[in-house]
């Protein structure tokens, strides 16, 4: 989710965001089109992401600022843990 999160602070569709999430991630995670489409439903349920446009049966979307707080507070936690973990190792 998080990853999906942040390839939507640009407008894609989603194989875009399957594509984005695999660069960001250098291959280690592959999205598959059940998993994406499941998850956009959820973010869009959730008002965490909006659709845009409809282009060719490609739905486009885009994180909304609710989106980008809730992706803002997941960073603070995520240094949260890294923080505590460095310390650890």
């Amino acid at each position: 989710m998080l990853y999906m999160l942040f390839a939507l602070m640009d407008e894609r569709h989603g194989w875009g965001i399957m594509q984005c999430v695999s660069e960001l991630t250098k291959g280690r995670i592959e999205l598959g089109a059940g998993t994406i489409y499941q998850t956009l439903g959820k973010l869009e349920k959730a008002k965490f992401i909006k659709s845009t446009r409809e282009e060719e049966r490609r739905k486009f979307y885009i994180i909304t600022e609710l989106g980008k707080t809730v992706l803002q507070e997941e960073t603070r936690r995520i240094k949260e843990i890294y923080h505590n973990l460095e310390g650890l190792l």
